[in-house]
């Protein structure tokens, strides 16, 4: 056992570097202090305005996070309005608004201490901020908050004060919560939608009458024309054809090809929609599609799915029309659950071989793009894609998003449908597996696998946070936790070589001569 004063040691190591840390972070004189997001309130004679955001220096004082730990003060703007000399305009106890050019930015904000400004707004001449350095890394002392805006909030607050109007400002930095509510429930939407579609077959089986098996099989046959039975080369293929599209969103990625992917998008949703609807209804009651009509062109058609269209259609037209309103992440959502449902029930995995080279391909595509990129590229070619900044902003509408709800700054957590697609394979193939060969909850391995899914979600999440935010490769976790949960499986059961090569249509054909 290690003794009392042994023990002690780390402690009196770590607090002063510890406290030597915080000393740093509140330093007016370091060139490395840490960055700040800032909400800007204002008011206009006395009403309040617009709230906006900007960002801190890395020098300068740090802002509390909370509005009522500060003080609200008069906007003035220095003369000359670049605050590259001693403003000839009183800038005591006021927020000293710059413009960017002509000298450094620790010049401009040594002349607004000088002048008695309590905080310094720096404009930038463009429509984003950027981290604002000491020249030359050198030291310089900056008793008071330095903060950048945008040209645009710049601009309006100009044109308050030039209009006579008072404009009073106030500074703080709220922090994003360590968990949101959010993650919870895009957790249980993405293991909702994996579980649900790999159960949509018994939840659509029509014959409730004659047992639940025969009644799913009935709804397979049915649609067996249309599925895709996915192989080694398709599954490299799919993989290459990924990174290419990939590629070109990030290289041509604007507003008219944003425009191409809600279209398409659109279009898979509403056939999504559409086959989620009658298949779960006509399930429930079959006599709904009975009544049919004869259209040009279409011949007959049944006017229970004619009208489901209809709704479809005009669901997936709302939304597109109204995508960049607060609410728009609910049909987005309602759109691509259907979306994956349907993909997952007419696209397959015919043994655990396929799905290993499509997962381990997927695994490295994941990592590659998200981790590796920015060697080649000087950016996250996923993140960049997904967060939209090639196209102003506006993310591709292939994922699934929820509103943060406790975040001051908003926004949405989100999650890509490949996350969600490339595992659901894998879960689906687990569950006919288990129907095909009779095993038991306990005994198969759909179960477990959805537990393993659900696993490697959080430890998604508990590496976004780790990395503070930085976007994660949720399939780093995810084809681990799926995949090796079922290898890990199948070789403690005796079953690895029967998944590997395993064949359901002649398995299927087994059943039906020994019957």
């Amino acid at each position: 056992m290690p003794s009392s004063s042994f023990s002690l040691f780390p402690f009196a190591v770590t607090f002063p570097l510890f406290f030597a840390f915080i000393a740093l972070a509140a330093d007016p004189s370091s060139c490395n202090n840490p960055i700040q997001m800032v909400k800007v309130q204002n008011w206009i004679d006395g009403k309040e305005g617009d709230l906006y955001n900007g960002m801190t220096a890395k020098f300068g004082t740090s802002l509390p996070e909370k509005a009522d730990k500060t003080l609200r003060a008069p906007a003035v703007p220095s003369k000359p309005l670049d605050c590259c000399a001693a403003s000839t305009t009183k800038l005591t106890g006021s927020v000293a608004l710059c413009a960017r050019g002509t000298c450094d930015f620790t010049t401009k904000a040594s002349f607004a201490v000088s002048g008695g400004a309590t905080s310094v707004l720096m404009i930038n001449d463009s429509e984003d901020v950027f981290e604002i350095q000491c020249s030359n890394d050198s030291k310089v002392d900056i008793p008071i908050p330095v903060v950048e805006v945008t040209k645009s909030t710049g601009d309006a607050l100009n044109n308050f004060i030039t209009s006579g109007k008072k404009v009073e400002i106030l500074l703080y930095a709220p922090t994003r919560p360590i968990v949101d509510y959010s993650v919870g429930f895009l957790w249980l939407m993405s293991v909702g939608t994996l579980t649900c579609a790999s159960l949509w077959p018994d939840i659509t089986a029509r014959d409730e009458d004659e047992g639940y098996e025969k009644g799913s099989s009935n709804a397979e046959k049915e649609n067996s024309e249309d599925i895709v039975n996915i192989d080694v080369k398709g599954a490299i293929v799919f993989v290459i054809t990924a990174s290419t599209f990939l590629l070109l969103l990030f290289f041509f990625m604007s507003s008219w090809f944003i425009w191409v992917l809600i279209v398409v998008f659109c279009l898979g949703g509403i056939e999504g929609m559409h086959t989620c609807i009658v298949s779960l209804t006509l399930s429930k009651c079959p006599s709904c599609g009975q009544k049919t009509l004869n259209l040009p062109v279409v011949g007959e058609v049944s006017v229970f799915s004619l009208v489901v269209l209809l709704f479809c259609l005009a669901f997936a037209i709302a939304w597109a029309a109204t995508r960049k309103s607060s609410f728009s992440w609910f049909g987005q959502d309602a759109l691509g659950i259907c979306l994956m449902i349907t993909v997952l029930q007419l696209a397959r995995l015919p043994n655990i071989k396929v799905a290993t080279v499509l997962l381990c391909c997927a695994f490295v595509y994941d990592i590659f793009w998200v981790f590796i990129s920015p060697k080649i590229f000087q950016k996250s070619v996923m993140i960049t894609v997904a967060k939209g900044d090639n196209a102003g902003g506006e993310a591709i509408p292939m994922l699934l998003r929820f509103p943060r709800l406790t975040d001051p700054w908003g926004g949405y957590d989100m999650i890509g449908f490949g996350d969600i697609l490339f595992p659901g394979l894998l879960v689906s193939f687990a569950r006919r597996f288990d129907k095909e060969t009779n095993k038991g909850i306990l005994g198969g391995y759909f179960l477990w696998l959805v537990i393993g899914y659900a696993m490697g979600l959080c430890f998604t999440y508990m590496g976004l946070y780790m990395m503070k935010g930085h976007g994660q490769p949720a399939l780093l976790y995810l084809v681990p936790c799926t995949l090796g949960v079922t290898v890990i499986l199948a070789l403690i059961r005796g079953d690895l070589k029967t998944l590997w090569s395993y064949n359901p249509d002649s398995s299927s054909a087994g059943a039906d001569s020994d019957a």
